[in-house]
């Protein structure tokens, strides 16, 4: 009878789970595209086709909800960044590599702009309340270090970069390019999402970074 209560448990675990995934991706659509406030639970409930009580037993409220969304989408950025093991690869190669993960994570998650832009508007408030901030921290920072140290020493790459700030910019030339990707269209009258217009964009933001890496201070 053990068995039979195991194995009919199953079912139950396996769709709660997908049950929850599908809230919090008809969640991140919606807060999105709404933004915090003008996000509905009554929406996100419609989106997912799951009854609105059990969005409550799973997550809470709306803040809860929007919470889960902001850890789960840093969580899966810096998942890819551990995945990297930046520390195998010589220091040019290790930087190129970082610079296209960053751009592409970008341009297949094109809500992850627009979440952060919809946290920014708040003020950070949420992401100062998540609990797991010591797993959202990004691990590229001290790799980063590594990484310009390693380079320095071969003296592939000078001597004086801040590792933060570095990272920073190399977010902000993926970030930059798909939150503004229509209205960038629209003022060059160029379609930025062509296939060989990204890839010009990538190979320019490698090259940018490297190049910055490579220069020495007069």
């Amino acid at each position: 009878m053990t068995s039979e209560g195991a194995v009919l448990d199953k079912p139950r675990t396996r769709d709660a789970e997908r049950t929850k995934a599908e809230i919090l991706r008809a969640a991140r659509d919606e807060f999105c595209e709404q933004g915090f406030n003008g996000a509905r639970v009554d929406a996100i409930a419609a989106r997912a086709k799951a009854n609105k009580r059990l969005l409550y037993h799973y997550y809470g409220n709306k803040e809860a909800l929007y919470s889960a969304v902001l850890l789960d989408a840093y969580l899966e950025i810096r998942g890819g960044e551990r995945e990297l093991s930046l520390g195998q690869y010589d220091p040019v190669e290790a930087m190129d590599r970082l610079v296209r993960f960053t751009f592409r994570h970008f341009l297949a998650n094109p809500w992850f702009p627009r979440l952060l832009a919809v946290e920014n508007l708040q003020n950070a408030r949420f992401l100062k309340t998540l609990k797991d901030i010591p797993a959202i921290n990004s691990p590229l920072v001290p790799q980063l270090s590594d990484i310009l140290r390693r380079g320095a020493e071969s003296g592939a790459f000078r001597k004086d970069v801040d590792p933060m700030q570095l990272y920073i910019s190399i977010a902000g030339l993926g970030y930059f390019y798909v939150s503004n990707m229509k209205t960038l269209s629209v003022i060059f009258d160029r379609d930025l999402s062509q296939f060989a217009l990204i890839q010009d964009r990538e190979a320019q933001a490698v090259q940018m970074v490297l190049d910055y890496l490579r220069t020495r201070r007069s």
